[in-house]
């Protein structure tokens, strides 16, 4: 008898839910928020759950949610085309420097990041470099057609926050994989910009349904139907903040590698493997015999043979994948850890000596403004990838020596 690596949720009136959450735990507000999502009539075939899920805002963190005729902003969420990069050095361990901590040092001077409220944010650009402004070229014109429609957008921080890092778990991280073998890997999104996009596209829908006089379990699940006056608009501005997002991460993986020379003395060079990867997007794809669009919350595309990056927490392992292809999860694999403690409750909870020893192996930040990204506010990497052996395969396996936090 074959026995399948997920379990399924089936509730009345909803679309079966497929989890692959086996040996991790599944919260009770996020089974709710997942049966919410699979209640919508516009699901097709089943909702896939990643083995990362947690509660999120609109729709669950690590659900994958393939639709066809609407699109439901909020799922898509705010840090659109937030994700991951990584690039393999023909540098070794023995190569860097015994003491870690300029190497850290001159990374977070490269790259902007955090945030500071008031006139000089630390968090962007003051005069945008070269490789920004080249960047934001091409994607200025699409950015003008959105804001020709929607001109409240152009009030946003977009060029200044290209090639920044942000706050929260977003990180740049010098890693070591099973050889040895220096890595530079780092995670963010569609920065400012993004944030303002999806948070105007939400409110609009939410106008939407109550011009529509449409009852829905959560407002945050309100929806843009297909031929609506904002449905295509949004799609294209959603595909454009995911394009800002690739472009970030490159153009910071560019900025610590120029770093990373100026602190190892041993010629290098960068782009050995190299993977780009969207975790938090919306894509049109083929499934089960239709195009539909496919929501990513948290979640990594692991078509067949395709690499991706599911990175642990601060101070666990990640890794570099293989996708197996696994059309039940619609193509998808984790994108993490995923949280098992709020920001409140971890920094109520994890002390400033639990911090330091989770991390003693790694250079970085060991102060209360980051006991809320601490290795015990997730769940066990190891857990989650066991619970997705039929998802993808592990090309490589990093451990942490630098990680810089916003």
């Amino acid at each position: 008898m074959t026995t399948t690596a997920y379990e399924v949720i089936n509730e009345p009136g909803a679309a079966p839910i497929k989890l692959w959450t086996r040996g991790v735990p599944l919260e009770d507000e996020a089974r709710q928020q997942l049966v919410n999502i699979a209640k919508l009539p516009f699901v097709h075939g089943w909702l896939a759950v990643m083995p990362d899920v947690h509660l999120g805002k609109g729709a669950t963190v690590g659900s994958v949610v393939p639709t066809v005729g609407a699109i439901v902003p909020a799922a898509v969420g705010v840090d659109i085309g937030c994700g991951m990069i990584a690039t393999r050095t023909t540098l070794t361990a023995s190569d860097l420097p015994e003491n870690l901590r300029g190497l850290r040092h001159a990374i977070e001077a490269a790259v902007p990041h955090g945030r500071t409220v008031g006139r000089r944010d630390k968090g962007a650009w003051e005069t945008p470099p070269e490789a920004t402004r080249e960047g934001w070229g091409e994607l200025l014109a699409d950015f003008r057609l959105i804001t020709d429609k929607y001109p409240k957008l152009a009030r946003t921080n977009n060029l200044h926050h290209l090639g920044t890092l942000g706050t929260g778990n977003h990180f740049v991280e010098v890693c070591l994989d099973e050889d040895d073998r220096v890595w530079f890997m780092l995670h963010s999104g569609s920065r400012g910009v993004g944030n303002a996009i999806g948070t105007h596209f939400i409110e609009l829908a939410k106008q939407d349904m109550r011009r529509w006089m449409i009852n829905l379990p959560d407002q945050d699940l309100a929806y843009l139907p297909e031929g609506s006056e904002h449905f295509g608009n949004y799609v294209f501005a959603v595909d454009w903040a995911q394009r800002y997002a690739r472009t970030n991460r490159a153009i910071m993986m560019g900025h610590v590698i120029e770093a990373a020379r100026k602190v190892i003395g041993k010629p290098f060079e960068a782009w050995a493997e190299a993977v780009n990867c969207h975790h938090n997007y919306v894509s049109r794809e083929t499934h089960l015999g239709k195009e539909v669009l496919l929501t990513r919350k948290g979640a990594v595309s692991a078509r067949k043979g395709e690499l991706g990056i599911i990175p642990g927490s601060m101070g666990a392992k990640s890794f570099i994948v293989r996708g197996l292809g696994n059309e039940e999860s619609f193509n998808s694999c984790s994108h993490g850890a995923g949280r098992v403690m709020s920001r409140t409750q971890a920094r109520k909870e994890i002390t400033l000596d639990d911090h330091r020893k989770a991390t003693e192996h790694v250079e970085c930040r060991k102060d209360r403004d980051v006991i809320d990204e601490s290795p015990a506010a997730y769940k066990p990497i190891e857990a989650v990838m066991k619970a997705q052996e039929d998802l993808i395969e592990i090309v490589h396996t990093l451990r942490q020596v630098v990680c810089v936090k916003g």
